[in-house]
């Protein structure tokens, strides 16, 4: 197939990314700046990408936290507004499946509010209602440490599972129609969500672990598991967590995990959680010396030509050359975050 033909397949397709934190390089400018800076430096590669649905992580930076995060959060939270607004004819903020349908209709690209590991909210689960209301769908209860709702990966020797405030958390999420997150969370964890999950649940970020031993990726079992639920489990596109051999990452190491996923959990529950933070990272991190608490893991490294959004046509073209399917493709690329958001997205139980 030629070049062209990738590409007409690739715009052809529903794309969503399901992780971007481009929502912290953006609030890190002055609020009047939020809505053209936005469309300066991230509507651009958005639109070479051929995105269709992108979720917006808020996360909230260590610096923030304890006493500020819940003042973060909620700035982040208006950013997003501000940055939709702000950008009406080519973006819109949805709140449930239908809109996410009008978006992609319009010719929008459909924006999702995400809470990746909630610390504004600690185990203040009578919350989530709010930030329901103030238009988040999506969210995670842990990180790399322990939260009040979880221990996040980074905390498996203690086999901690969800406490108290997270199997509330739960509950609250499911019968709100917003989706429970598991990447990042403990192995305890997701097995803990998967026990009690009634509703399906999404990784939004996460590789497949029997091909890269590390703790932020998920197991066959988790994987069928997060299927089982009718969730997806987007694949991330760290370097890292994709291969221990620097000189395996590559596009091809990327094509090798989504084949994984696809042939554990099934065609119809693998998407794309490219996770490109190289760029928000030089936004809103001193340029040298900042530990930022990845261990081996370089967080500045990138997969050749996918640095940011607009190299996303590279996977269509690599998913193309491994041997899948246009329909196989269609569904890899979006349309199972697509029919996932189109179910549940804002579907109160």
């Amino acid at each position: 197939m030629s070049a062209d033909l990738h590409l007409d397949l690739h715009h052809r397709a529903v794309v969503a990314d399901a992780h971007n934190d481009l929502l912290m390089a953006v609030c890190a400018r002055p609020p009047e700046r939020w809505a053209s800076f936005f469309r300066e430096r991230w509507l651009p590669q958005l639109r070479e990408g051929g995105v269709d649905i992108q979720v917006l992580p808020v996360f909230v930076e260590d610096r923030y936290r304890p006493e500020g995060a819940l003042r973060q959060t909620l700035r982040m939270i208006e950013c997003a507004h501000v940055l939709a607004e702000g950008n009406a004819d080519a973006v819109r903020l949805c709140l449930d499946g239908a809109q996410v349908d009008a978006a992609l209709a319009a010719g929008r690209i459909a924006l999702v509010l995400a809470l990746e590991s909630m610390p504004g909210l600690d185990a203040s689960v009578e919350l989530l209602p709010t930030v329901y209301r103030l238009g988040v769908r999506v969210a995670s209860i842990a990180h790399w440490g322990r939260s009040a709702l979880a221990d996040g990966s980074g905390e498996d020797a203690t086999g901690g599972r969800l406490t108290a405030a997270g199997v509330a958390a739960l509950a609250v999420m499911e019968r709100l129609g917003m989706l429970f997150d598991v990447s990042h969370l403990g192995a305890a964890g997701v097995a803990h969500v998967l026990e009690l999950a009634t509703r399906p649940v999404l990784a939004t970020h996460s590789a497949a672990r029997a091909l890269r031993d590390h703790h932020r990726n998920l197991t066959d079992a988790q994987l069928r598991g997060v299927a089982a639920t009718g969730g997806v489990v987007c694949v991330n596109f760290f370097p890292g967590f994709l291969a221990a051999d620097p000189a395996a990452r590559g596009v091809d190491r990327l094509v090798e995990h989504i084949a994984h996923v696809a042939g554990v959990a099934g065609i119809d529950h693998v998407g794309l959680g490219p996770d490109f933070v190289r760029e928000v990272l030089h936004d809103v991190t001193p340029p040298c010396c900042e530990d930022l608490g990845y261990g081996e893991v370089d967080v500045y490294a990138t997969l050749p030509g996918l640095a940011g959004p607009a190299g996303l046509p590279l996977v269509t073209e690599a998913l193309v050359g491994h041997g899948f399917a246009d329909d196989e493709i269609v569904k890899i690329l979006g349309g199972n975050v697509h029919r996932l958001f189109r179910a549940e997205l804002g579907r109160p139980a």
